[in-house]
């Protein structure tokens, strides 16, 4: 898992150094994927400062600042919760750039609306965000492994732009 992403890890890391610029990660369904594949890299620490693994609503919102009514409104697995995520872990860590995931990873808990293997991503750079609903098919680590390079991937795309 780690070798195929290396390439991709190397550009992200690239962008980010050529900018000046750190970053950070809020997970939830990812359950630290993304701060693990960015750390696989020698030298990470020059430019990842650290993430929050915040499966627990509560988390979301005591260290993540994540409005309580968003999660009540719109659920975990949210665009405004991935953006305010994103946010929070930028204010949480001092980054300018941050990724953060919140899905439905499976076997269970999908939904009409929000069937297994929906995934929200959200980014943010230097104070704006962005976000982005996925649907993934595979197990539970397929759908986990496809989101944390959805997420790294979509960072790479904004600082190239």
């Amino acid at each position: 898992m780690f070798d195929e992403n290396d390439t991709l890890v190397r550009a992200l890391a690239l962008a980010l150094r050529r900018r000046g610029l750190t970053c950070a990660t809020a997970e939830s369904c990812t359950g630290g994927l993304v701060g693990a594949l960015l750390t696989a890299l020698p030298g990470s620490s020059d430019w990842y400062l650290g993430g929050v693994i915040s499966y627990a609503n509560s988390v979301k919102t005591g260290l993540l600042h994540v409005r309580g009514e968003d999660l009540a409104n719109e659920g975990a697995v949210s665009e405004p919760v991935v953006r305010a995520m994103a946010l929070g872990a930028c204010a949480a860590t001092g980054a300018q750039a941050a990724m953060s995931t919140s899905g439905v990873a499976g076997p269970g808990g999908g939904t009409d609306r929000k069937p297994v293997g929906t995934v929200w991503v959200g980014w943010a750079l230097n104070g704006e965000s962005r976000a982005q609903v996925f649907r993934f098919d595979g197990s539970r680590d397929e759908v986990r492994v496809q989101a944390a390079r959805a997420a790294v991937e979509g960072l790479l795309r904004w600082l190239e732009e």
